[in-house]
């Protein structure tokens, strides 16, 4: 199957809230809600950072590529149908570009999962995060001098969105381990530790 997570002995820091067949599935219904109400309370400070540590700690890379790439989706679609974003070519240039920032952050996440230690999952998170949000953050500066926005990435800005992001990281960790802990797929055993 497409969607396997990584066995549980070979990273036990990464979020394992529900049974690995199910793992895909939950994180895009768990990504894609959140998305949605980021999208309505935030527009255009959803925190991909955030969902692309989680999508990277629940998943293999190219499932987890698949579902941020759902979240996005989801985020454009309300953008541009309930937002009402300005539909031209910079405001498409830009939601194309934050799409390819949240894939690059999601292979950031990905890789660095793979290098940290084991333990100390908190910290292991919270880390991943600074890489994620920070290839994140210079994958959108890249494009600036393409399509303008450098007054977006002064320090105030930069530091209020990444604070931002570690909040709703943490809120999406904490609703895995209420997932894993209420056990609404019948699993036998808690893999997350």
């Amino acid at each position: 199957m497409a969607f396997d997570i990584l066995p549980s002995h070979a990273d036990r820091f990464r979020l394992h809230p529900v049974e690995p067949r199910h793992a895909a599935l939950f994180c895009f219904a768990l990504l894609t809600a959140a998305c949605a109400l980021a999208s309505f309370a935030l527009a255009c400070a959803t925190p991909f950072a955030a969902f692309a540590v989680v999508a990277a700690a629940m998943l293999r890379l190219a499932p987890a590529l698949l579902v941020v790439s759902g979240a996005w989706l989801v985020n454009q679609t309300i953008g541009f149908g309930a937002l009402h974003y300005p539909v031209d070519v910079g405001t498409i240039a830009w939601g194309f570009v934050i799409g390819g920032a949240a894939l690059v952050a999601t292979a950031v996440s990905s890789a660095v999962l793979g290098v940290l230690p084991q333990n100390r999952r908190p910290l292991v998170l919270a880390l991943t995060l600074v890489c994620a949000y920070a290839a994140y953050e210079l994958a959108l500066f890249a494009a600036t001098p393409f399509l303008g926005g450098q007054m977006a990435f002064t320090a105030a800005i930069v530091t209020r969105l990444g604070l931002l992001s570690a909040v709703w990281l943490a809120g999406l960790v904490a609703a895995c381990e209420i997932v894993r802990l209420i056990n609404p797929f019948g699993r036998g055993r808690a893999i997350s530790t």
